[in-house]
């Protein structure tokens, strides 16, 4: 039965859990990325390095190893050697004479074999007699000596040149070249091998010391980079958190904006109904009130009594008298309306001296009395608001009068943080706020005309009185 292996499920095998390591590591801090990718790289870098090191000092260690005991060797065991350019072999005396002289001295103790190639491959000397005067492949190592290279190689598991077995332990294996002594040419190579337990141990101390250095190097500097990375990271992150926090300032800040835009095209929406109300109040005041008086009079100027000449004198003064009490009525509601539309010269007068003449016409008017709390306000307000502070005060106390005629009236004016802040209250019974209808021309006029100057607007009521509270941002320049 054969199975079919779907492809594509076999890509989304292997790339889902590589998509989900990728986003864990593009979601980790740079410190933790800097930490883990570090830890690989210092690893390979300790590894490279160490083994590097390690080489060259195995290199050099064992070179000088081969110097020194070749400088021996052609001290003690050169002299003893006949012309090799001119002997093929060597005789038994001096054979002899090297036996003794290896199996003597230090070189004896740490020798295990010596062979003495000539140029050609054949072994003309040798501890072990069997291959003496057999020829074999020179190696490597024999032809660089050939060449005039002093060389030396470590067998630290104890093998060495064919015929012979492993030995027990470490050796080190020195190829030196002879050299005819008028000439400088080498005649023949000295191949010798000795027990490397010294050896051993000194490459086995050098290569950890090698490494705890490499280690401890190359874990301090990465130590140190990761100090300094760990404090960028925690920079870069606290500078991150303070510009998301800035970016949701600014989001927050946009949007009350935005809100604030719409109620301020709002207000002046509704300001522009509230004026035409105005406007449409004004015309019934002026029809109901002047205007009918004025009429009544010229009515009275068409009267008989004034063109009738049978109506008695005393009766037409009479008449007359009543057509100007009429018109000085009239008059007087003219001057009353109008006193009510001009505002007093404020230009030059502080919020203070504007809400303090605002409850003096006030109190001219109705005969009242009001409590004024009214702090000095040692900031900048604008014409704009001391007109709006004016017309809040002036509006608030009448609809108070009108509601509530009679109630105690107090007006209080601080400065509360950034804010002018104007309360007007009474002591009366108080009344449902929801109660207002939607088109009351007196607080929805205060409330936009407050508004579109950027501030709020609060109404408080309760059995223990009613509060209009305005709040206006005195920093902005309006």
């Amino acid at each position: 039965m054969t199975v079919a292996v779907d492809p594509a499920h076999d890509r989304k095998f292997w790339t889902a859990p590589v998509r989900q390591l990728r986003r864990r590591w593009l979601s980790s801090s740079l410190a933790l990325q800097f930490l883990a990718a570090g830890s690989v790289v210092s690893l390979i870098a300790i590894l490279l390095v160490g083994l590097l090191v390690t080489s060259l000092l195995e290199r050099a260690v064992t070179r000088n190893a081969a110097v020194t005991t070749a400088l021996y060797v052609d001290s003690v065991i050169a002299p003893l050697l006949p012309d090799l350019q001119r002997n093929a072999v060597l005789d038994n005396p001096i054979k002899r004479a090297l036996d003794e002289t290896l199996g003597k001295g230090a070189l004896g103790d740490r020798l295990v074999a010596m062979r003495i190639w000539s140029t050609n491959g054949t072994i003309l000397y040798a501890t072990n007699n069997a291959i003496v005067g057999q020829r074999f492949t020179l190696s490597d190592e024999l032809r660089r000596a050939v060449a005039g290279d002093l060389n030396a190689r470590y067998h630290p598991d104890g093998s060495w040149h064919q015929p012979e077995p492993p030995a027990a332990g470490p050796l080190l294996a020195i190829y030196n070249p002879l050299l005819q002594p008028w000439s400088g040419q080498v005649v023949a190579v000295m191949e010798f091998y000795e027990v490397a337990d010294e050896l051993r141990d000194a490459l086995t101390g050098a290569r950890l010391r090698s490494w705890l250095a490499v280690a401890a190097t190359t874990a301090s500097f990465f130590l140190l980079l990761g100090v300094i990375v760990l404090r960028g990271s925690r920079t870069i992150d606290e500078q991150g958190r303070k510009l998301s926090a800035q970016v949701t300032e600014l989001t927050r800040l946009l949007d009350a904006n935005r809100a604030l835009q719409k109620r301020v095209v709002g207000a002046n929406q509704r300001a522009s109904a509230v004026n035409e109300s105005h406007l449409r109040r004004l015309g019934a005041d002026l029809h109901d009130g002047p205007a009918q008086l004025i009429a009544l009079a010229s009515l009275r100027l068409d009267s008989e009594a004034l063109l009738s000449e049978r109506v008695p004198l005393q009766a037409r003064t009479q008449e007359v008298e009543r057509i100007r009490d009429t018109l000085a009525d009239a008059l007087r509601e003219v001057r009353s309306i109008c006193r009510g539309l001009v505002l007093p010269h404020i230009e030059g007068a502080d919020v203070a001296g504007v809400v303090s003449r605002a409850i003096d016409d006030y109190e001219q008017r109705t005969r009242a009395t009001v409590e004024r709390r009214i702090e000095p306000i040692d900031r900048d307000i604008s014409l704009s608001q001391r007109i709006c502070a004016y017309r809040f005060v002036q509006e608030a106390l009448n609809n108070g009068y009108r509601h509530c005629p009679g109630a105690a009236q107090a007006v209080e004016v601080k400065a509360v943080r950034n804010a002018l802040r104007v309360t007007v209250s009474d002591r009366g019974p108080g009344f449902d706020p929801a109660s207002i209808k939607p088109g009351s021309i007196g607080i929805e006029g205060l409330r936009d005309r407050i508004e579109s100057l950027g501030g709020s607007f609060n109404l408080r009521s309760s059995a223990a009185g009613t509060a209009l509270i305005m709040s206006l941002p005195i920093d902005e320049d309006l």
